[in-house]
């Protein structure tokens, strides 16, 4: 994300982990077990159809909206060739001011935000055991987690992860999107999962406030994602995103 005209500390989500030391834990083979079961679950998620609902606002420094806006609303579904696509429901005319959307905050939308640690992306990154904490509940393991070296047109995840201790998922991550952009600034962000199917803990819930710091000025956002309506297709499927697609009235109400 860039200026428009010549652009923190996150307070509102502010997260810092008061976990405890465990000097028992294997964290290198806990990393290695729930990289497994996140490679798993980014397979099976790539056999669900949801929605994907995102608003972003800009805010004076009091946390107040100043009419400059991103909405969409996308379904994430499959033709009936079983080609996975993602499908515009409801995007009106972004009237953002101060600031600009990149490809690289697209990127950001669809891969950094709903985090996943694969095996296969195991060695882009440093990854440091914190100790545990609870999560509404939930014991987890808490891992640091930042790229060892950023590629040109690449996106990465830097910040936190907790990791349910039962069923080794990223169960919430809060950082940032990460990469070789420069002059851009990306918000702080934290994500929540939930599980959807019994088995796999999936996204649902994005939020971030943050401000942003630009050469010539300071712009406050805040954001929400929310993926809803999660769904299994039955059948081969193919990911596509980025298809041309029809932009349909809105609807009389949305959540």
């Amino acid at each position: 994300m860039r200026a428009l005209i010549l652009t923190s500390a996150l307070a509102a989500l502010s997260v810092p982990v008061w976990a405890f030391p465990d000097d028992s834990v294997n964290a290198d083979e806990i990393i290695h077990k729930f990289a497994a079961k996140e490679t798993e679950f980014a397979e099976a998620r790539g056999e669900y159809t949801y929605r994907q609902s995102l608003k972003m606002e800009e805010l004076d420094p009091g946390g107040n909206p100043t009419g400059g806006k991103w909405e969409e609303v996308d379904d994430i579904i499959f033709t009936p060739e079983g080609k996975r696509i993602e499908k515009v429901v409801y995007a009106p005319v972004i009237s953002l001011k101060n600031i600009v959307l990149t490809p690289e905050d697209v990127q950001d939308l669809r891969e950094v935000q709903p985090f996943v640690l694969t095996t296969e992306a195991l060695p882009e990154y440093e990854i440091n055991y914190l100790g545990r904490e609870k999560v509404d509940e939930i014991g987890c393991f808490v891992f640091s987690v930042k790229p060892r070296k950023m590629l040109p047109h690449k996106r990465y995840f830097e910040g936190q992860v907790w990791v349910d201790d039962r069923d080794l998922q990223i169960v919430k991550s809060y950082g940032k999107g990460v990469g070789i952009a420069k002059g851009q600034e990306f918000p702080k962000f934290e994500t929540y999962r939930e599980q959807i199917d019994g088995k796999y803990w999936f996204p649902t819930y994005t939020h971030a406030d943050d401000t942003l710091h630009f050469k010539d000025m300071n712009q406050r956002i805040r954001m929400v994602v929310k993926y809803q309506d999660y769904k299994r297709f039955v059948g081969r499927s193919t990911i596509k995103y980025g298809e041309t697609v029809d932009k349909p009235a809105p609807p009389a109400t949305k959540k």
